[in-house]
């Protein structure tokens, strides 16, 4: 059976015995080489106590079913490998985020520049307004605001750091 240094901890330890914290450091680890050199990249990752492993992955050009499988076999292959459940009483799945969860990662942000976005700040208040550029503190946003007669555009920069969530909108 394959052994798995902890990298905190500093020791060996059979996987049968990994805590789900170190379980889900292991399927990180797994992934990197995975999907390094494609456009396809780690949004999120969660273990529950039930051996249940959810990935969330998203893509610069988009996740298609198809991406989404090939991630999966490959990881079944390699958690199989390394017997990290030794009865395989587990489940895998991978999938993207879904439409209406919040962006979490620089990389979604950027990715959905130029799309309508729903932000809702530390103090609850929310802003509609299109995306139009995200660095490491600010994002830009372009709001549209009744006037009398017509619309007008704002654009307003918003420190990341006063930013509680943001969803983007799916407009028809």
């Amino acid at each position: 059976m394959p052994w798995i240094k902890l990298k905190e901890r500093g020791h060996w330890l059979s996987p049968c015995f990994l805590p789900m914290a170190d379980i889900l450091e292991t399927i990180i680890k797994f992934l990197d080489p995975l999907l390094e050199g494609t456009d396809i990249f780690l949004v999120n990752a969660k273990v529950k106590p039930v051996n249940n492993v959810k990935v969330y992955l998203d893509a610069d050009n988009g996740l298609s079913i198809e991406k989404s499988a090939r991630v999966n076999r490959q990881l079944r292959t390699l958690i199989e490998e390394h017997q990290m459940f030794p009865d395989g009483n587990y489940s895998l799945e991978v999938s993207s985020p879904g439409v209406d969860e919040p962006l979490l990662t620089p990389r979604q942000y950027a990715k959905n520049i130029g799309r309508t976005v729903l932000i809702t700040l530390a103090d609850d208040t929310e802003k509609l307004g299109v995306l139009k550029e995200i660095n490491e503190v600010n994002m830009v946003l372009e709001l549209k605001v009744p006037k009398k007669k017509e619309k007008e555009t704002i654009v307003t920069e918003i420190p990341l750091a006063d930013i509680k969530k943001t969803v983007v909108q799916i407009i028809f």
